[in-house]
């Protein structure tokens, strides 16, 4: 079975053009549309709705920066662990903690300036952290982007726990 990059006819690496994403993604989506199969066989329809289902799972992993480089790593043989293995760098535990404590005090308080703060400074170091996965993956050091992508894990997961803030802050 070709993977994601080959279904979509793309360099297996994780700096794409996410242009060139779009039109490939749409050029398989056309030729398997099931629109196209009204007048076929059952078994020409599934085959067809099962090449659609697979080009969105295609599009949406590779669309995704996370999914991405996660995707990579597999492709590469490298086990994430994300469930076993949590182990991260003290000083990033150090800045999620501080992190945390902000978070708090921000819904505690109230304070939606101090929640976009926060929420800033989260996306400038999440768009470090993607260029640290891609450099390692673009140059094959899978080892250390795997690292790099369970850091960025826990990044995307706080950042729905700031958005989950901030909803709470405009419902209230």
């Amino acid at each position: 079975m070709q993977n994601h990059f080959d279904l979509f006819q793309l360099p297996q690496q994780f700096t794409i053009d996410v242009g060139a994403l779009d039109v490939a993604y749409h050029e398989v989506q056309n030729r398997v549309h099931p629109d196209k199969f009204v007048s076929a066989t059952d078994a020409e329809k599934r085959v067809a709705m099962q090449w659609a289902t697979r080009a969105n799972e295609a599009y949406q992993t590779l669309k995704n920066p996370l999914k991405r480089a996660a995707y990579l790593c597999e492709l590469h043989g490298i086990d994430l662990q994300t469930e076993s293995n949590t182990s991260m760098p003290a000083a990033f535990l150090m800045q999620q903690m501080e992190w945390r404590e902000a978070l708090d005090d921000a819904r505690a308080a109230k304070d939606m300036a101090a929640l976009e703060r926060i929420d800033d400074e989260l996306r400038a170091v999440r768009r470090v952290q993607v260029a640290r996965i891609g450099s390692a993956l673009d140059s094959a050091d899978f080892t250390q982007a795997a690292v790099g992508v369970r850091q960025l894990m826990f990044l995307e997961k706080f950042g729905h726990e700031i958005g989950d803030a901030f909803a709470a802050l405009e419902a209230a």
